[in-house]
């Protein structure tokens, strides 16, 4: 073997040596890669907006792979979990679904109407309203002429409620009456017809409005004298 071929042989292996060096560094980056990304799964993402309330159809969302640790925990990873499932607030196009933006669809019994008010988060809720509660409504009005006495009257009772939504802030007017509420919770309830006129009618006209949480068990029935209260009752 003459130099030519001896340095035919070594820069031979020298190459076989290179691509083996640039083939471990390749296996080397992709499990790097590998250990700091972790294995992928499944998600859906929203193809348009979706407003609050609104059942939710798989063919609103788009499957989507990404990894697994950069998934919240209650990021939804089976569609199936939206069956029977309504939007509690508007849903953007673009957003991960996640098992916090949709609740249950309430179920309405035969001659129900569904209806949805704000309500004071500090004096009519509390905290202690929850989905499947059953509540008493009251309302305070003001007298309707100059010397009349303030009511307060029992507007609904036994409402069942079928939702609680999430705190919001408000920004009332001057000339709103009832401008001393800064956090409200809009509640949901299911009641027949004269008591969804009721409920409106307070929520329209009614200086205040608030909830009265009935015992488990307890029918929460009023007699109809102590519907109405005013301040001389006590006299």
């Amino acid at each position: 073997m003459n130099s030519r071929q001896r340095r035919g042989v070594i820069l031979l292996l020298l190459s076989v040596l290179c691509a083996f060096a640039a083939f471990a560094g390749v296996l080397s980056v992709i499990s790097d890669v590998n250990s700091k990304v972790g294995p992928e799964v499944s998600a859906y993402q929203l193809k348009t907006d979706v407003a609050p309330y609104t059942a939710l159809k798989s063919s609103q969302f788009e499957k989507i792979t990404m990894p697994e640790r950069w998934l919240s925990r209650n990021a939804v990873t089976d569609l199936r979990e939206i069956d029977s499932k309504i939007a509690v607030t508007e849903l953007r196009q673009g957003s991960l679904l996640q098992s916090d933006m949709m609740v249950r669809k309430p179920e309405l019994r035969a001659g129900e109407q569904e209806i949805a008010i704000m309500i004071d988060a500090s004096t009519g809720v509390a905290g202690k309203i929850t989905p499947g509660a059953t509540v008493n409504v009251y309302a305070t009005f003001a007298g309707e002429q100059q010397g009349d006495p303030s009511q307060s009257k029992v507007i609904v009772a036994n409402a069942r409620v079928l939702d609680v939504g999430k705190l919001t802030a408000l920004n009332p007017s001057a000339s709103d009456r009832r401008s001393q509420a800064t956090e409200a919770v809009p509640i949901t309830f299911a009641l027949n017809t004269l008591d969804t006129q009721r409920i409106a009618y307070a929520e329209s006209f009614a200086e205040h409005v608030r909830l009265a949480l009935v015992a488990p068990g307890s029918d929460g029935a009023i007699r109809p004298g102590d519907r109405t209260y005013t301040l001389d009752k006590d006299k």
